[in-house]
């Protein structure tokens, strides 16, 4: 005694009317009383299915690179999300969210409310040389001036102010602007 055609059905993963197709087109055989010995059918649809006739399970699914697992998860855990797992429906909604986003900063730069990266990063290039620039001549501008006050000879001023200011840019050029 086996089991009935809705059971096997269900064991394969298949419909029961593919059991019944696959017994009247003499692929499997019941047994005397109409049910399915598992084992020995199982070895029957095995051998006598052509594989390349046969329909992905619903089960199997294709591939999905991390890269695009890690975004989603992001997605959703930026919108508060946190379960485990990945289903359809957070799928769907990592994918709204990520339409929504993508639209807000598309108005945004309609609004012309954001910064280019490489333009502010090249501006702020052009600022910090203008004042080194201005830092470096300022000796030159000064160093007489303070001599005379000082009543020392200019040219040690000069170098010595020169010597003083480029230390101090050295030091400040160790600094690295972290732009992330």
């Amino acid at each position: 005694m086996g089991v009935s055609l809705r059971a096997y059905a269900k064991h394969r993963g298949v419909s029961d009317t593919a059991v019944r197709k696959a017994i009247k087109s003499g692929r499997i055989q019941a047994e005397t009383d109409g049910t399915i010995d598992i084992a020995k059918v199982d070895k029957q649809w095995d051998r006598n299915t052509d594989r390349a006739q046969q329909r992905k399970s619903p089960g199997a699914t294709k591939a999905v690179p991390k890269a695009a697992l890690d975004a989603v998860a992001d997605t959703l855990s930026e919108s508060g999300n946190t379960a485990g797992g990945t289903t359809y429906m957070q799928a769907r909604t990592a994918n709204e969210v990520l339409k929504a986003q993508t639209n807000r900063i598309k108005l945004q730069q309609l609004k012309n409310e954001l910064v280019d990266r490489a333009k502010a990063i090249a501006h702020v290039f052009r600022i910090a040389r203008a004042e080194r620039d201005a830092w470096l001549s300022w000796p030159a501008r000064v160093s007489a001036q303070m001599a005379a006050e000082l009543e020392v000879d200019p040219h040690k001023m000069h170098v010595m102010l020169e010597s003083y200011v480029r230390q101090h840019l050295s030091e400040l050029s160790d600094i690295q602007p972290k732009v992330d």
